[in-house]
C-alpha cells in the first residue's frame, strides 16, 4: 500500500488526528470523518494525501516506529559495553514508548492481526526495528535463546504503557530495572 504525499500539503496535521483517534478510538473505530473534522477538512480531501484509512494507520505507525527507533539510536550513540548498549537502548525504548504521545500509544497497541488488510505492512515494519534489537541482544548474552530474550524484553517494555505513572519511577529506572532483572535473575549470581 503506498502513501500519497505532496509537498506543502497537511499530512503532518492528518497523521497527527488520525494517530490520537486511533490511540483513543482505535482503528476500526475512528473513521475518515473523524479524521477529517478533527484538522477542519472535508471528508474527500484526505484521499488527496492517502489513499486510505489503512494508508494512514500505516504511515502512522511507520512514524511512531521511526521515533522509536531514533530514541534507540541516540541512546546507544557511543556506548560500547554490549550490557551497557542493551541497557541504553532500553532506556530509548522506553522513553519513546512512555512518551505522551499518540504515536506511541498506536504501535503498541495496534497489531498487524488487527488489520488483516495490513497486515504484511505493520509487521514488516516492526520486524526491521526488532532487527536492531536482534544485534543487540546477541552482542550482550551469546549463550541465550535471542529470539525470546527479545520477545520477553521488549514484551515487558511495551506492557508498561498499562501501568506507568508519572509520580512513579521514571522510564530510565525501569528500563535499568529491566535489564538488571533479564541479565541477573532472582536467585541469580552476580
Amino acid at each position: 500500500m503506498s502513501i500519497v504525499r505532496r509537498e506543502n500539503n497537511r499530512s503532518e496535521v492528518i497523521l497527527d488526528a488520525a494517530a490520537l483517534l486511533f490511540a483513543n478510538r482505535g482503528f476500526h473505530k475512528a473513521t475518515i470523518r473523524d479524521i477529517t473534522g478533527a484538522v477542519d477538512m472535508l471528508p474527500g480531501s484526505v484521499y488527496y494525501h492517502f489513499e486510505s484509512k489503512a494508508g494512514i494507520l500505516l504511515a502512522v505507525y511507520r512514524e511512531g516506529v521511526r521515533r522509536v527507533v531514533e530514541s534507540v539510536e541516540d541512546h546507544i550513540a557511543g556506548v560500547v559495553d554490549p550490557w551497557d548498549r542493551l541497557t541504553a537502548a532500553a532506556v530509548g525504548h522506553m522513553e519513546a514508548i512512555l512518551s505522551p504521545t499518540a504515536y506511541a500509544r498506536v504501535i503498541v497497541m495496534v497489531r498487524p492481526g488487527d488489520v488483516p488488510e495490513l497486515a504484511a505492512e505493520l509487521t514488516a515494519v516492526r520486524d526491521e526495528y526488532e532487527s536492531l534489537w536482534r544485534g543487540l541482544v546477541a552482542d550482550a548474552s551469546p549463550a541465550i535463546d535471542h529470539s525470546l530474550f527479545r520477545l520477553f524484553l521488549l514484551g515487558a517494555a511495551n506492557s508498561s504503557q498499562l501501568w506507568f505513572r508519572d509520580d512513579g519511577r521514571s522510564p530510565r529506572e525501569i528500563a535499568t530495572a529491566l535489564i538488571d532483572a533479564l541479565r541477573h535473575p532472582v536467585g541469580g549470581a552476580r
